[in-house]
């Protein structure tokens, strides 16, 4: 028995400070976190598209037109990326003023945004250096990576791992603490801080699935830069092995993009192409369009199938397969965000997130309490528990220093 208040005493010591050390970040990640769920919705409220009427069946227009009405707007710019957006009858074209530029810095650069049915361009944007960030810009950053980039990304996944240890060492201490008591007790005639440990345990014990997976999924999301620049060392430089030491087409050289888009289609039937990088590229190749397709069910729209096609010839060179690491990614994003279910899941998922901030709220109050703890007073009565188990079944256990 002492062993084991022993053992508790240690998962008591692991789940205090796995906790502290990282709900203030926590809380910052899920607050931001809640907004995130409904970006689609807020972003159309704050900023709604109006479009013309089309006949119905109006089939895409041109994307060789947008990137001609682009080139011809901008003259002496780089045409980067087109994102093909499947939500919105719009595509965005982002520009900058060199790859060199771009590659510098990404803030260079700026989109003009087309009617995807009619090929009218509908607005331009500044550079995004430009422009003031909006509140969902803000929500992202500070959810994503608290505006440092990459350390910040590393940083708040180390405190998500922090997070997953507190969950493991809370279900390991919560059968202990509550035994004798009924599932789910709030002790509402003891102390404040004893009514509040009861809840702090009895919310964290009713989400620790959803957290957990919420918790370690959001780990391996904030992992997606490393191990895209894992995949871009390792499979692409082998894949683009056989250009080495061959030029990029310039510009004036590139085959048609819609007719790249066209190929991709062939090349993986069923599935949407959401964005095409252009050759030059930091993400993708310099001989070659890379187009993105997405799976067309809820839960396989964020596992993305890549697609190199020639930039000089428009011949599809291979569907890219995935590593198993960037499919786990992958398989973790709709899990983390809980769009693959439509808006009753995202309301879920919003109200679990309000729990799971009681939760970290609770306990940054009952260890700012500076008397001291139940949870501390707990362990004391265990030990006593424990001391008159052994008096029990040895009266001389206590005085004897030979047994």
């Amino acid at each position: 028995m002492k062993s084991r208040t022993s053992r508790l005493r240690r998962w008591a010591w692991i789940h205090k400070w796995s906790s502290l050390l990282c709900t203030v970040f926590l809380l910052v990640i899920c607050v931001t976190g809640l907004p995130l769920l409904f970006a689609e919705q807020i972003e159309g409220w704050l900023d709604p598209h109006v479009y013309e009427a089309v006949a119905a069946g109006t089939p895409p227009a041109s994307l060789d037109r947008m990137a001609a009405t682009a080139q011809a707007r901008y003259p002496g710019q780089v045409i980067t990326s087109v994102f093909l957006d499947d939500d919105e009858p719009q595509t965005i074209v982002s520009m900058a003023p060199s790859w060199a530029q771009a590659e510098a810095d990404r803030r260079s650069e700026h989109y003009l945004r087309f009617d995807s049915r009619t090929g009218r361009l509908l607005e331009g944007s500044k550079p995004a250096a430009e422009q003031r960030l909006s509140f969902l810009d803000i929500m992202l950053a500070l959810h994503r990576d608290l505006f440092i980039d990459l350390p910040g990304e590393l940083f708040l996944g180390f405190m998500g791992l922090l997070f997953v240890v507190a969950i493991v060492s809370g279900v390991v201490l919560y059968a202990p603490f509550m035994r004798k008591l009924e599932f789910g007790t709030v002790r509402r005639t003891r102390s404040t801080q004893t009514r509040w440990l009861d809840l702090h345990n009895l919310l964290g014990v009713v989400t620790v699935a959803w957290a957990f997976v919420v918790g370690a999924t959001g780990v391996i999301n904030e992992l997606s830069t490393p191990l895209f620049g894992l995949w871009q060392m390792t499979d692409v430089k082998a894949m683009l092995q056989p250009w080495q030491g061959k030029s990029p087409p310039p510009p004036a050289e590139l085959t048609s993009v819609n007719g790249a888009l066209l190929t991709a289609h062939r090349a993986v039937p069923g599935m949407t192409i959401t964005s095409i990088d252009y050759p030059g590229s930091a993400f993708g190749s310099p001989h070659h369009y890379l187009l993105w397709a997405k799976g067309s069910s809820p839960l396989r729209s964020r596992m993305f199938s890549p697609i190199l096609v020639d930039a000089r010839s428009g011949a599809l060179t291979m569907v890219v397969k995935m590593p198993w690491y960037l499919r786990a990614l992958e398989i973790s994003r709709p899990l983390h965000f809980g769009d693959y279910g439509g808006m009753p899941l995202r309301i879920l998922w919003a109200l679990l997130d309000v729990v799971t901030i009681v939760v970290l709220g609770s306990g940054l109050y009952l260890w700012m309490s500076r008397r001291r703890s139940p949870v501390d007073r707990r362990l004391v009565e265990l030990d006593a528990a424990a001391g008159q188990l052994v008096m029990k079944r040895d009266p001389w256990a206590a005085t004897s220093p030979q047994r």
